[in-house]
């Protein structure tokens, strides 16, 4: 089944007709930014059994993510959320409705996107150890490394350490 990528105007149509509009993005980031109309229905609720509906065919749902990257990697999942309604996929998702001049809703005051922080977090120990290993002392490469490897146990195991770490700072408890 070939799902359909509909640019933003499109949407923006197929949405003042009835379509249903869904974010797949997590909660953080849902908080965060996001599209007035659109229902958040997070790709970690779908995978977990979550739906929305009940939809029949001549219902309409367009999905959108962030870039379009996980909508379009995650296509099938999205398609059998909704079954048996029309799926579209929004291109570019999010950053392509906000270039094409719609409006979103922006909430400035809520904590980045926890994947965010950890890549903050992660690169600037990672530049921190590389820096005081080549100006202090050697043993200082050994946090790069650290952190080198909890990256690797992350992307193999699922589990991040230090995403779950950060979940508990207190910018992150609203």
């Amino acid at each position: 089944m070939t799902i359909e990528s509909i640019s933003p105007a499109q949407a923006r149509i197929l949405v003042a007709q009835g379509a249903a509009l869904i974010d797949i993005r997590e909660r953080d980031e849902y908080a965060r930014e996001n599209i007035e109309q659109a229902h958040l229905l997070s790709l970690s609720a779908i995978e977990n059994g979550d739906r929305l509906g009940p939809f029949d065919p001549f219902d309409t749902v367009i999905f959108h993510c962030q870039s379009g990257a996980r909508t379009a990697q995650n296509a099938q999942k999205l398609v059998d959320a909704v079954a048996p309604a029309k799926v579209f996929l929004l291109e570019g998702g999010l950053n392509a409705w906000k270039k094409d001049g719609q409006e979103i809703h922006a909430d400035k005051s809520q904590p980045l996107p926890l994947m965010r922080q950890v890549q903050i977090a992660a690169g600037s120990l990672v530049l921190a150890g590389v820096i005081l290993g080549f100006s202090i002392h050697q043993g200082f490469f050994l946090l790069s490394g650290f952190v080198g490897a909890g990256l690797l146990f992350a992307g193999i195991s699922g589990f991040c350490g230090m995403a779950r770490l950060l979940e508990k700072m207190p910018w992150n408890q609203r």
